[in-house]
Order: C-alpha cells, then structure tokens, then sequence
C-alpha cells in the first residue's frame, strides 16, 4: 500500500510542485503585510503628536473632502482605541479606498495604494498574476484551486509513506541532520519539514479552497449547518465595514438587529456580560490574501478640487454638498462618542451611513464586531446586534478567513503560519531534488 501512495505523492508533486511553491512563498509574505508597512511608513498610520482632543469630526471630514474629487466623497470614518493612530476615512470609490488625516492637527495624510511587492504577492497567492476581469474566466485562479486540492492530497499521502511505527523512529523522522551530507539535509528537511508543517498546511490549504470553488465553499458552509452567502469571498465582500479596516476582518450576522433594552444580560464581543443599564440611552455624544496594509502617498495634484466660482450652479452643489456632508460627520461624532464611552477598550470603532461597528483586540474570529444601528439625523443608537449572539454565513466566513491567515491566535499564530507556509514553498524543491538526485544521477556519482 505505501508503494502506491508513494508513486501517488510523486506524480501528483512533479507537475504541481514549482505552482505550491509560489502559492505558500507569496502567503508567508502576505502575513505580516500590515507591520511591515507601518513600520516603513509610521509617520503616515501614526499621528505626530497626541493632544488631549482631537478636532472635531466635521472639520476633519470638510479638510478630506477638498482633497477628492467632485464624483468622490468620504463614506465613513474608523477611529483606533489607540489615541496615537491616525483617523482613517472611507471613500465612496474606488472600492475600500481610504484615506488617513491627523485628527489633532487636521493634516490630511494621502490615499492609501497598497505596495507594488504586496500587490504582486496578493495576485500572485490568488491568480498567479492572471487578470481578473468582471465576467471572466480567470486561468490562474482555476490553477491555483487544482494545485491547492494536489496540495492536500500530497499532505495525506506523505503521511502515509514516511509517518514511522513507533517512538524512537518517530524521534528520528522528526530530527533534521546537519553533518550527515547534503542528501540527508534535505531528505530531513523536506520529511520532518512535512510533519512540523501538515496540520497548518492542511488547515491553510481547505480554508482556502472557499476562495476557489462555489461547490467546495457551499459542501465547507454545510458542514457547519448554514448557506453560503453570495459575494462572500475572499475580496468580494459586498460592503467595506469595520472588519475590512481590522485587516479585512469582517463580516455581518444575519440576526435582525433589535433595541439595546430590549437585550439585557447579553455578552459582547469581547465576551463580557452586558446588562441593561449598561447600554441605556444612547442619544449623547479596528491581519489575502482585502487590503490592510498599502503603500501610502501624499495627495497627488490631481486630487484635489479645481477652484470653483463662487457663484453659479457648481458653488450652489459644492455648498449644498457641504452641508450634507457636515450634518453627516456631526451625527458620526455622536455616534463614535456614544460607542467610546458604552465600550471601553475597543479596538476599532467604524461608522458609515449604514450603521456603526465595534470590535476589540481578542483571540478567534478576528472579524467579530458588535453592530449597531443609529438615527440618521440625531445619531441616537436605535439597535444592536452583539457578535455573541451572531449566527450563520458570517461568523463561518470571520473563522475561514482568521484561520487562513493565521492572525486567529495573535502574533504566535502568525508567526506559526508564516513559518508553515515557508516550509510549504520548501517542500517541493527538496522533493525535486530527491527526485533528480534519485532519478538520474547514478549511484558512483556522489556529488552528482
């Protein structure tokens, strides 16, 4: 039986193997994408200097909005737990565009691209650099599903030849030998390589085929006994909320959303116990493969509104436009005021003109958030939905995608997927070499 699986492992990694490799090299390097870009880049995440109030949000929204054009408007705000983090700005397009502005100076930062390296990393893990134009087909993601299916295949059947019978063989598979010639490094390397590897890799490799094939991410969903939502994957969620500013973390419940007195001794989504008094009246007064992480630019000339007459039709919009958007920003002012002061200890707080979302820095789904709704003219809080009580499609698609990333257990996970995935790309250059060293060099021929 190990024979068959043995020439199965091969064939299947020989036409397979270089396309794993570049798939788990370009996830290991999407794994710390964010810390790599805020170091690069801290003056442009960071504020300069923490005052003891920031300046109010109408202002701030009225200094974005004069950087973008006439057709773009800002679409929502997310303020950090951490006073020192810059505001950042949703824009109406392009697409989970945003912006970062200094909240106590008013210094309006730029527009957020993400980096070339991450961007070609990203494409590649998704679609081996294949296009992925609306209505087509796209080769490379086809590819890179069939490569991640051989991938699992290749997992189990390694297993299967090299997982030894007993203890001492066990200990010996799993030990990586240095002095013993540079066959038996890599022969090492690539076994026990596996072994420390095969339960990230697998739980890697089955979370992303969601992201390759409807019929795998619907039989995925099944199994935990609800539907695959439409537009749930990876990158195509409908609506950029909290999570999407969290590291592409999110997703909504699909509990109907009710009045915070309506809910007493309900947990929140740090998991705490929330009683009726607590929430009261709300009338007062935060990781692909989406895209955490970019390459910040300052506003470029082409941002920034041509100058207006101040009289005629166009003065008469821009003011109308203004008004709106300064009634919007002071009924978002309330709202995150309403929201800081009910949760301390947030992580992220998020609004947009479709409600609020609150999330805090914890263990497992890095998506979860607690949701709200709110008058649109008073920002009163009118209804919750707290992430303990959420059910369905999101909080399964908030797991996938935790797990695929490894950020579901902190920076330890993290760093455990980026390893894993490291040793992934390794596998099939150590299996080549074998292979080669195997296959066509003749036993007389040591250094062949």
């Amino acid at each position: 039986m190990k024979k068959v699986f043995r020439k199965l492992h091969l064939w299947l990694s020989v036409p397979f193997g270089l396309i794993i490799t570049l798939i788990c090299f370009s996830g290991a390097m999407l794994v710390f994408e964010q810390e790599v870009m805020e170091a690069s880049r801290h003056d442009f995440f960071y504020v300069s200097e923490v005052k003891d109030k920031p300046l109010p949000l109408p202002v701030l929204v009225e200094r974005v909005s004069a950087t973008l054009p006439d057709s773009v408007e800002v679409s929502g705000v997310s303020v950090s737990g951490d006073p020192s983090r810059a505001y950042r700005m949703s824009m109406s397009q392009p697409r989970r565009a945003y912006v970062c502005v200094d909240q106590y100076s008013g210094e309006v930062k730029g527009r957020y691209e993400r980096a070339a390296f991450f961007s070609v990393m990203f494409r590649m893990h998704r679609w081996l650099l294949d296009s992925m134009k609306p209505g087509e087909v796209s080769v490379g993601k086809m590819l890179v599903g069939i490569s991640t299916i051989v991938f699992v295949l290749i997992l189990v059947t390694g297993i299967v030849v090299w997982f030894p019978r007993t203890v001492k063989a066990l200990r010996n598979t799993l030990t990586i030998h240095t002095g013993k010639g540079l066959r038996r490094f890599w022969y090492d390397l690539h076994v026990a390589g596996g072994m420390y590897a095969l339960v990230v890799l697998l739980a890697l490799a089955l979370t992303g085929l969601t992201w390759s094939f409807e019929w795998y991410r619907n039989g995925f969903y099944a199994v935990f006994g609800v539907e695959a939502q439409a537009g749930g994957a990876h990158g195509q969620q409908p609506q950029a909320t909290v999570a999407d500013n969290k590291a592409e973390r999110g997703g909504r419940g699909e509990n109907k959303r009710s009045k915070p007195d309506m809910q007493p001794g309900r947990e929140n989504a740090r998991g705490e116990r929330v009683e009726h008094g607590d929430r009261g009246d709300r009338g007062g007064h935060r990781k692909e493969h989406g895209d955490p992480s970019v390459q910040p630019d300052r506003v470029a000339p082409d941002m920034h509104k041509p100058e207006r007459s101040q009289h005629g039709p166009h003065a008469q919009a821009e003011h109308e436009a203004g008004r709106r958007n300064g009634h919007k920003a002071h009924v978002w002012q309330t709202v995150i005021g309403s929201l800081a002061q009910s949760n301390p200890g947030f992580e992220l707080i998020s609004v947009t003109d479709r409600g609020a979302d609150v999330s805090y820095d914890r263990w497992g789904n890095q998506r979860a958030s607690d949701k709200y709704t709110f008058d649109a003219h008073t920002g009163v809080i009118t209804g919750s939905e707290l992430y303990a009580d959420a059910k369905g499609a999101s909080v399964v698609r908030g797991w996938i995608y935790s797990v695929h990333v490894g950020n579901w257990g902190g920076m330890l996970t993290r760093i455990l997927t980026f390893l894993a995935a490291l040793l992934g790309a390794s596998l099939p250059l150590t299996g080549y070499y074998l292979w080669i060293k195997r296959s066509f060099c003749k036993p007389q021929k040591q250094n062949c």
